[in-house]
């Protein structure tokens, strides 16, 4: 067995008796009662959830060693089992009270240094012989990703077109040699720095000048977005940017990438905000070009200046993407990184770490409103990303700001002054309420999503067939007709769009529109629900908003998985079960979602707890849009409301919101402020039918 991977041995103690207070089972009795006390008083810190952790893998090995050792007595067995048991119900009621603690005996979670150490005293305090630890040189491991590994056609026309990467001559400068706190233990400490809060977390930024340069004609910056842009001019390359969801991150990110010259950017995000981060760039960097990867990125165009991937095919792609010379880097809902036996957490910090080799002063953005989830040991993976520390130690930068310090951890003072530092490497964090004189009070998000799993497809399919039935009406008319005029074949499409649109509420088999639009809300379920798990995260309460049962179910399973406490209110709700389900909401700060039916909730209820809406699926009308979010739109609410529509990039989805949104400008304008006819629902249905057929007759 290789020696440095295999978990240390223990030779077994002496034989004890059934009911002595030796060995390991008081040792692990012990230690869960100050785990137990410490989650009593609130969230259990990061020294509690290692000993949580180190005394459930003891426990199950335990219990593995009691019922397959054949020397132990039948009664001695059955009284370490018992006592072993006893020790695992108190680990229950702790992780009950403090339910992060779960995932600390995931499979996939690694164990940490500190946990390792803690296992080795445990276990030689029980009187256990512990093999002396080995520390070998780590042997040179092949990429695990290696086999799933796709190189595409444009990458290796690229490399083809310049095979040689300009050298950074910076790299060579002398590190900054450590010498006070060469021999502290400093993660710990740096962590903890951050628990019991102490302020304001924002790193001080230069004020913004009068008139920002940086906006594309046509755009404007706010304040906020401005003086962290003036940050970046000034020479800060390195920033963890936990703004709240709505003031434009992804804005601040792609102007700072321009400001910094930082292109090749490689963008690494969530699969449901790859097509926004696309269509951001057009709007705020135009001259730039930005490819988004799909699959095995068949259709990458590897010469684009952004590139953008989501999380979930980094595995096929991070061989090419450590050569291609990016000059920065974003990572988008960075959180999403925090544990690191992760495998997207291994590919995002290989990729880190492979610029910064190639480059001294790249640009690293880490963009979260949710920096730390379960505990401030969140921060580990993201400090790394952004080269502030490594596994071990702080790196040169942030050790040399802590050295100005002049104090050590044992001194009064350095927690406070290590958070400062910490801080100044980048850490930005603006609230809503802090800017909200930036915003208007009211704004409609949009953020397109892909639907490239089996269900997209049967989607795009059944829009083809629909399209193909229209065009062959439209035809079979047309050769008895033989419109000429523009205005003639206009009048045909509308009849033909006409016809189909009164079949389809009649038909109770086939696809038709009707079928289309719920296939697409089912889609985008899980999507939406993830993003509103999202925003309930790092915002607070969050409201969603659907059409269909199927995705309000889909919404509640997703919050129920992601430890989301949700509340609904439906259509065949009791007046009594509805006022339950809303008071929740207002009044129990533990329910952070409330899932609402469109045609249930969108009137009559006050929901102004929220300043963040979800919206699923699409209304028919201008005016049931408007209703859903003036369910938290109103008189009280203290922050401006961000809509978040969820839609289906390259389907019928898309082409319905660009329709809601005319038929809203149209009422706007109308001064009785009726817009009945003019944003009725047969009127977007049936435009959305006239739009596919003039797209496939190219009208």
């Amino acid at each position: 067995m290789d020696r440095s991977t295999a978990t240390p041995t223990r030779s077994r103690s002496p034989r004890k008796g059934a009911f002595d207070n030796t060995g390991l089972i008081p040792v692990l009795a012990r230690a869960v009662r100050e785990v137990e006390t410490a989650a009593s008083r609130g969230p259990v810190g990061p020294s509690g959830r290692t000993k949580f952790q180190v005394i459930a893998l003891l426990v199950r090995e335990e219990r593995a060693r009691a019922k397959t050792d054949p020397e132990m007595a039948e009664d001695v067995r059955a009284e370490t089992l018992k006592r072993l048991d006893g020790v695992a119900t108190i680990l229950a009621k702790t992780a009950a009270r403090d339910t992060s603690l779960i995932t600390l005996l995931e499979p996939g979670h690694g164990q940490s240094d500190a946990a390792r150490s803690l296992r080795r005293r445990m276990l030689q305090e029980a009187g256990y012989e512990v093999p002396a630890e080995e520390t070998p040189s780590a042997p040179a491991v092949s990429d695990p990703f290696a086999e799933r590994q796709v190189t595409p056609v444009s990458v290796r026309a690229r490399v083809l077109a310049n095979p040689f990467l300009p050298p950074d001559f910076a790299l060579g400068r002398a590190p900054h040699l450590t010498r006070r706190l060469a021999n502290w233990e400093l993660l710990g400490p740096l962590f903890k720095a951050f628990e019991a809060g102490g302020g304001v977390t924002n790193m001080e930024l230069p004020e913004a000048p009068a008139k920002p340069r940086w906006a594309p004609a046509g755009t404007e910056l706010m304040h906020h977005q401005a003086e962290f842009i003036e940050a970046v001019a000034r020479g800060h390359r390195t920033f963890l940017l936990a703004d709240e969801p709505g003031l434009g991150k992804t804005a601040q990110s792609l102007i700072a990438a321009s400001v910094a010259d930082a292109f090749p950017l490689l963008a690494v995000v969530p699969n449901v905000v790859k097509m926004n981060w696309a269509r951001e760039v057009q709007k705020w960097i135009p001259n730039r070009t930005s490819t988004v990867i799909h699959g095995d990125g068949a259709d990458l165009d590897a010469f684009a200046d952004v590139v953008i991937v989501n999380y979930e095919v980094l595995d096929r792609h991070s061989g090419w993407l450590k050569t291609l010379g990016f000059k920065g880097m974003v990572v988008d809902e960075a959180h999403f990184i925090k544990n690191h036996s992760a495998q997207r957490s291994k590919l995002v910090l290989s990729l880190a770490a492979a610029l910064r080799e190639r480059r001294s002063d790249p640009l690293l953005l880490a963009l979260t409103g949710t920096p730390v989830i379960n505990s401030t040991e969140d921060f580990k993976a993201i400090w790394q990303f952004l080269g502030w520390i490594d596994d071990t130690k702080p790196r040169a930068e942030l050790m040399a700001r802590l050295e100005e310090t002049g104090l050590s951890p044992a001194e009064p003072g350095f927690l406070a002054e290590a958070r400062h530092a910490v801080i100044d490497m980048g850490i930005v964090r603006r609230r809503k309420v802090d800017v909200a004189a930036d915003l208007p009070a009211k704004r409609v998000v949009d953020l397109p999503v892909e639907l490239d799993d089996d269900a997209g497809r049967s989607i795009q399919k059944a829009e083809r067939e629909l399209q193909q039935r229209l065009v062959q009406r439209y035809r079979s008319l047309a050769a008895g007709r033989k419109p000429e005029t523009l205005e003639q074949k206009m009048q045909l499409v509308r009849l033909i769009a006409q016809q189909e649109l009164e079949e389809s509420r009649s038909a109770t088999t086939g696809e038709n529109i009707f079928t289309m639009i719920r296939k697409i809300g089912s889609a985008k379920a899980a999507l939406a629900a993830d993003y509103a798990t999202q925003l309930a995260r790092s915002t607070g309460k969050v409201v969603f908003f659907a059409k269909h049962i199927d995705v309000m179910d889909q919404a509640e399973a997703t919050f129920a998985r992601r430890d989301i406490k949700s509340v609904s209110i439906r259509g065949d709700q009791t007046a009594a079960a509805r006022e339950r389900a809303v008071d929740s909401f207002l009044h129990d700060k533990k329910t952070k979602a409330i899932v609402c039916s469109l045609s249930a909730a969108g009137v009559g209820i006050n929901l102004q707890v929220a300043s963040n809406v979800v919206l699923a699926e699409l209304s028919w009308t201008a005016a049931e849009q408007q209703q859903a979010i003036d369910r938290t739109h109103r008189i009280g609410q203290s922050e401006p409301v961000t809509a978040w529509r969820i839609i289906a990039a390259h389907t019928i989805d898309a082409k319905i919101a660009e329709l809601v949104d005319s038929k809203a400008s149209l009422a706007a304008r109308a001064l009785d402020g009726d817009d009945t006819e003019i944003t009725g629902e047969t009127s977007i249905q049936l435009d959305a039918l006239i739009a596919l057929l003039k797209d496939a007759l190219k009208l």
